[in-house]
């Protein structure tokens, strides 16, 4: 039951109206724990991703990642009636229908669904534990009920968060203690630990065939799945009481920590947890306390070695890992803004440890392995998240020990020329890649299709590059140093502004080939010429640029990546990897965009009042997303370009909640 800390901050809550399934199998919700590792499904408990789970977990943390625990069929049984919790889709219909008695949704620390059956209630409650692969469900029952009988039958899909099962699959089960293991029969393959205290398990060995996923349908991709029935636990209760299932995932078949633990400790660790954060950040409206929340949802400890960690940042859920794009971009507004000062500096020093060639690893592997290093800007965007924390921070003796030189040696093999022909050539300008390569954020590429080549100069990557060479001579204590770095940046500082400007667009050109041809489109990064700490354009110039970007670029959730009047405009997000590919940056909107329109246009207006209320009103929107549509409480990756802007992507983005909060700091700034 909710305690009194849980109702104080409880901060999503909807009824259930079971007229429109499809709207209710639209909004997810999404636990995550500092591993990497999730529990995710619809707000009516039904799976409609090969991404859901009740327990996916991260074995090599924050990756090599696992469905272990699919879901639940739950049977209440009372006063001669049977009632169904879950469900589940078929090809042509949901079996069984327990979200005809749902009657309420609610997130927090957990998430919790009250279901009314006549005269009793059940509240079914889930928790992930913060540093563990492990979920509790407890079922409450309150009511006028003499005697509950109540199956609960676990369905179990032990394979990588990216495949599918089969009923091929070779499962086992065993029985320990009272801890139902479920197994794959290699030894080395993964397990899903269940224990019940107030039930006895009855073995069972049934499939459950052809689950459908609708959302992997509408991507293109497989979507049926086979899950497994080890068996139930079979259980009686005399409400008011509690039952709890307690689930932990090992990546072999070995035993389990604890099982039978305190479900009300457990919780309360969650809630006090929450709470810090909250109140670390400073956060006073509820608006900024449910952004919080799901900033946290993105730092996780990444294993260095058997026995280490070290803070990182994933950059969405349910798929990717963390990448230094994405990690750079959002360390503001995750840590900086929350005030988690510690793990910001943690975060700066896993990356600068990886550093190759001047490189910052684009990305590190799903699976473990090596990082990977091919992205021209990942380096620049931790220059500027290095600025941004000694800004924060005052933390000299960091900057100076192991940023200043991370910032110094990325600019020198810049200059002088690194992977993928990255170097500055006479004009002072970066210079990077080729037709075969996409090194920039706009990097979607299918079947040999590089459908945004932006090759040679780019323009955020020069706006970045500039920026970097002004924070290296502002925060350098030496002269000579100062010197050397501002006489490059005034060098492509000039050279910025005539191959740049499009006196006919009134705007910036998006990138200049090798051949010195512009590619005029009208896209969202030259905004950054205008948002970064540094730029070189004098203020009509940048008034210029926030014009036609609002014009043709700004929607209610983001930024346009392609302007509509662009033959080349995709205004819908979908169908198999190569369309959605091909949409990707072609027209499709950015949450995590309007952060630094917001700041652009904020500078721009000298961060006026009216300007204040201007960004305010800009993005209500995005702050009802973040209630109300796709992953409640957080904010998704991208949209599509037409109305109504339909949420796409990733479910809850790293930058694109980073730069929500961020704008929000940014208005609450003398």
């Amino acid at each position: 039951m909710l305690n009194a800390t849980e109702t104080k901050v409880a901060n999503h809550s909807l009824v259930i109206d079971p007229a429109d399934v499809d709207s209710l199998l639209e909004k997810e919700w999404l636990l995550c724990n500092s591993r990497g590792s999730y529990s995710s499904s619809t707000i009516i408990g039904c799976n409609t991703r090969r991404y859901h789970g009740l327990l996916v977990a991260a074995f090599q943390p924050p990756v090599k990642r696992f469905v272990t625990l699919a879901d639940l069929l739950e049977t209440v049984e009372y006063a001669g009636k049977s009632y169904q919790l879950a469900n589940f889709e078929f090809s042509d219909r949901l079996h069984p229908k327990g979200y005809l008695n749902l009657k309420e949704f609610r997130k927090d620390s957990g998430v919790h669904f009250i279901y009314q059956l006549d005269l009793l209630t059940v509240e079914k409650s889930i928790y992930l534990s913060y540093d563990q692969d492990q979920v509790i469900i407890n079922y409450d029952f309150s009511g006028p009920a003499d005697s509950v009988r109540f199956k609960l039958m676990p369905l179990v899909a032990l394979r990588d968060f990216h495949a599918l099962q089969s009923s091929s699959s070779s499962l086992a089960v065993d029985e320990t203690d009272n801890v139902v293991t479920v197994h794959s029969l290699n030894p080395n393959g993964p397990a899903v630990h269940l224990y019940c205290s107030t039930g006895t398990f009855e073995r069972g060995s049934d499939w459950w065939y052809a689950m459908h996923y609708r959302r992997e349908s509408q991507r293109g991709q497989d979507y049926y799945e086979d899950v497994w029935a080890p068996g139930a636990f079979q259980c009686e209760i005399t409400p008011p009481g509690r039952i709890s299932l307690v689930a932990q995932a090992t990546a072999a078949l070995e035993r389990p920590g604890p099982m039978d633990i305190d479900s009300n400790e457990f919780i309360q660790e969650l809630h006090q947890r929450r709470d810090q954060l909250i109140s670390t950040a400073q956060a006073e409206d509820e608006t900024e306390k449910t952004l919080v929340q799901a900033a946290d949802q993105f730092i996780v400890r990444r294993q260095m070695t058997e026995s280490t960690h070290s803070a990182s940042i994933l950059a969405g859920y349910h798929w990717f890992a963390d990448w230094g794009r994405d990690t750079f971009i959002a360390l503001d507004g995750l840590l900086l803004c929350t005030r988690r000062f510690d793990e910001a500096r943690e975060v700066l020093k896993t990356f600068a440890a990886h550093l190759d060639q001047g490189m910052i690893p684009n990305c590190f592997d799903d699976y473990g392995g090596t990082a990977h290093y091919n992205s021209v800007d990942a380096s620049l965007w931790y220059v500027n998240a290095a600025y941004q924390y000694l800004l924060a921070c005052n933390d000299d003796d960091t900057y100076k020990e192991i940023l200043y030189p991370t910032i110094t040696q990325i600019i020198e093999d810049y200059h002088k020329g690194t992977r993928f022909d990255i170097h500055a050539e006479e004009d002072g300008l970066l210079n990077a890649g080729n037709s075969e390569t996409q090194l920039t954020w706009m990097d979607a590429r299918c079947n040999g299709v590089s459908f945004t080549p932006r090759f040679g100069k780019a323009v955020e990557i020069n706006a970045l590059w500039i920026n970097a060479l002004r924070i290296a001579a502002e925060t350098t204590g030496q002269k000579t140093d100062r010197e050397k770095f501002n006489a490059i940046a005034d060098k492509a500082a000039e050279s910025f502004v005539k191959l740049f400007w499009n006196e006919k667009n009134q705007c910036l050109n998006d990138c200049v080939f090798p051949d010195g041809t512009p590619d005029p489109a009208i896209r969202p990064n030259q905004i950054f010429a205008v948002s970064l700490p540094f730029t070189v354009l004098d203020r009509k110039k940048q008034s210029a640029i926030v014009s036609v970007v609002s014009e043709q670029l700004l929607t209610p959730y983001g930024l346009r990546s392609l302007s509509p009047l662009d033959s080349r405009y995709r205004p819908i997000y979908q169908g198999d990897q190569f369309q959605r590919d091909s949409a990707y940056h072609q027209g499709t909107v950015w949450g995590w965009l309007m952060g630094p329109f917001a700041e652009a246009y904020l500078k721009v207006n000298s961060f006026s009042p009216h300007a204040r209320r201007q960004v305010k009103e800009i993005i209500a929107p995005l702050l009802d997303h973040l209630e109300n549509q796709a992953c409640l409480g957080s904010v998704s990756e991208i949209f599509d370009g037409n109305y109504p802007h339909s949420p796409k992507g990733c479910i809850a983005q790293a930058w694109s909640v980073a730069e929500l909060l961020r704008i929000l700091k940014l208005l609450q700034q003398n």
